[in-house]
């Protein structure tokens, strides 16, 4: 039997990745329930393998006791993109199928919280504007309707 491919998700943080992984189902059940990976092995290993421009890089074997965890890859370069894949290794089963690529940019958070924050400033600004544009209009500094009395002349 063939362990995988686990569930994989990731996400940016700056200058680092989080990696959410699920492990793949099994197929054994025990008085009709169905059974984890982590039932049946207790503990399992699992690696986590980064794609960059410059070729794969195999991380350490980590264990796991979890169905569901995280792992964050750190000292990346913002801006560049990463690909991760993720292969579950138990201790009786080593036919593992590799998740699929998953790619995210190192800091897309990060720029994102950026844009955010410009558009609110420039929102905020010409709310400010528009308000001070209709004070000087109603107080007679700009565009004036009527003209002045003939005394003021």
């Amino acid at each position: 039997a063939f362990l995988g491919p686990p569930e994989v998700n990731i996400s940016s943080c700056l200058n680092c990745v989080n990696v959410t992984i699920k492990l793949p189902t099994s197929h054994f059940r025990k008085d009709k329930k169905l059974l984890s990976l982590v039932d049946i092995y207790k503990e399992l290993e699992y690696v986590v393998t980064l794609k960059t421009f410059n070729g794969e890089h195999k991380r350490p074997r980590e264990k796991t006791t979890e169905e569901v965890f995280s792992t964050v890859i750190e000292e990346l370069y913002p801006g560049r993109n990463y690909c991760v894949s993720v292969t579950v290794i138990a201790s009786l089963n080593r036919n593992s199928i590799p998740s699929a690529w998953r790619c995210v940019a190192a800091d897309s958070v990060a720029e994102q919280d950026y844009h955010t924050v410009a558009i609110a400033i420039t929102v905020c600004f010409s709310l400010i504007l528009a308000g001070a544009l209709k004070c000087m209009h109603t107080g007679g500094y700009i565009l004036q309707n009527k003209s002045l009395p003939r005394t003021l002349v």
